[in-house]
């Protein structure tokens, strides 16, 4: 019940307008958000590689359909490329990663203007010498975003994509492209979908999730394993001795903010570990998320809420 009032807090502008005003809202802010702009995402990400992990860059904002916001968005991640450019933060280390609903995917005829846009997105990484990977959306979204990083890997082969554990599909999906040799980032699963598409139980997801773990692993692609789950992190760890991937075959993901430890143990072990850098001023529905997700923050934060509804 309180995960689903923090998840309709994430969207209501009277309680945004509270919660952004709170002292302690700035400090969890700096703890899950890399800054309201790309120079302060680029700080953050350039600390974490002198540290021995990896960044990839997450612009919030997502489901755009206004055409002009969607070009302005492309704009915003070519931009970036070349900050980093610039600023010599270049190589596999360094990461765009791109909601195509961002894009203007979901309107009109937004398969074709996506892959437009992505295009000029993937030509100036490839340019700074920085990797791109596509995030993946709700259930409906799945075969325009595959079709779009099969599009793309023709001209960047290095391209990756984003699968979902929780979606009944994704063990096929995991098969074709650990033939096809791509970039393959695993997860979960956060959105709500209905069960005819996806996996409704926690236990049957993980289970899920180590089936396709184990067709990436036995394939050619390249598998980026994005959990916090101590348990999978071991059966990855695992499955890849079993298969003989050394570390850099693979690679761990996780989110800014979580679990920094075991981010800083899993590098100092010298596996891949990359750090997921969600930026931008719409940071606020990505918090209230986060929240719901870990109580001890959650209730740091109400506590604070209640003290200044009542003073």
């Amino acid at each position: 019940m309180l995960r689903r009032t923090l998840l309709f807090a994430s969207r209501d502008e009277r309680v945004r307008g509270v919660v952004e005003t709170l002292p302690p809202t700035r400090s969890l802010v700096t703890r899950f958000v890399a800054g309201e702009t790309d120079e302060q995402a680029v700080h953050v990400a350039a600390g974490l590689v002198a540290q021995g992990l990896r960044a990839t860059f997450n612009s919030l904002g997502e489901y755009v359909e206004d055409p002009a916001r969607a070009a302005t968005t492309r704009d915003g991640f070519v931009a970036l490329a070349q900050r980093l450019a610039d600023s010599g933060l270049t190589g596999p280390a360094y990461e765009l990663s791109i909601k195509l609903s961002a894009l203007g995917q979901l309107a009109g005829d937004g398969h074709a203007r996506a892959l437009d846009h992505a295009q000029v997105v993937c030509a100036a990484a490839d340019k700074a010498g920085v990797l791109v990977t596509l995030d993946m959306e709700d259930h409906t979204t799945t075969d325009s975003t595959l079709a779009i990083a099969d599009a793309l890997r023709r001209d960047f082969p290095s391209v990756g994509v984003v699968l979902q554990a929780a979606l009944r599909r994704t063990p096929a999906d995991c098969a074709d492209l650990a033939r096809a040799g791509a970039r393959v980032r695993l997860v979960k699963g956060a959105y709500r979908e209905p069960s005819s598409v996806a996996l409704q139980r926690r236990s049957d997801v993980d289970l899920a999730y180590v089936r396709c773990l184990r067709e990436l692993f036995r394939g050619t692609g390249y598998p980026m394993v994005a959990t916090h789950d101590p348990r999978l992190v071991a059966i990855a760890a695992h499955l890849a001795d079993r298969h003989g991937r050394g570390q850099d075959g693979f690679e761990f993901q996780m989110l800014l903010g979580v679990r920094g430890d075991e981010q800083r143990r899993l590098a100092a072990a010298g596996y891949g570990m990359r750090v997921y850098l969600p930026f931008g001023p719409q940071w606020y529905g990505y918090l209230m998320r986060r929240l719901a997700e870990r109580p001890a923050n959650l209730l740091f934060l109400l506590r604070a809420l209640a003290a200044a509804t009542t003073s």
